[in-house]
């Protein structure tokens, strides 16, 4: 990482969510690293063809980086829910169709847990972060963050399916806590941490 992401390093980060850039700009803030959003740069959305995190964080990477001519830095996260056998995962914006409201989506999975009649109510966050050259280069990596579900939703703090979750050891939901508080335990925060630990990918821009 120290090789890969110098201080002074411009990166793009390959999302057009305002939440999720604004995260993950955070997290690189102490490294000193310049960064710009996939929408600044005018940068189209690739479908998610993949089948998982992983796959979905590459193919976002890869797009990017090739073409902004400049090193990405992707996200796929979402939430699975134990009773729901791991759904809305992958399909977490989707839950709230085309709008991707996630206020749609956080009742479709409150109807869907109580439709079913279970207690169980665990869950966790699932990110995958992949860092890729304009070669092709890419690496993955993956953070969990596990707790149970609430309702109603509590909270304006955060982004997605914050509100009704509630980590492990913790009282308030994502969408209650300070970004600080969040950033230290978050599913993001843990796959960022490895990214920082193993990555080994460098690119000088011409």
């Amino acid at each position: 990482m120290a090789q890969s992401l110098r201080r002074g390093t411009r990166l793009v980060i390959a999302s057009h969510n305002e939440g999720k850039v604004r995260e993950i700009a955070d997290l690189l803030t102490p490294f000193g690293i310049e960064v710009v959003s996939a929408a600044e740069l005018g940068l189209p959305e690739p479908e998610e063809t993949g089948t998982s995190f992983i796959e979905n964080a590459k193919l976002k990477a890869v797009a990017a980086a090739k073409a902004a001519g400049m090193l990405a830095l992707a996200d796929d996260s979402g939430l699975e829910v134990a009773a729901l056998g791991g759904e809305p995962g992958i399909h977490s914006a989707r839950w709230g169709g085309e709008a991707r409201d996630f206020g749609a989506a956080m009742a479709r999975v409150n109807r869907e847990l109580e439709a079913i009649g279970t207690p169980d109510r665990r869950a966790n966050f699932t990110c995958v972060l992949a860092l890729a050259a304009p070669d092709g280069r890419v690496e993955a990596f993956e953070g969990k963050v596990f707790g149970r579900l609430t309702w109603p939703p509590r909270g304006t703090r955060g982004f997605g399916y914050d509100p009704i979750f509630v980590p492990e050891g913790r009282e308030e939901t994502f969408g209650e806590m300070e970004p600080k508080s969040k950033h230290a335990i978050s599913h993001r925060a843990r796959a960022f941490d490895m990214l920082i630990v193993r990555s080994s990918i460098s690119y000088a821009e011409d």
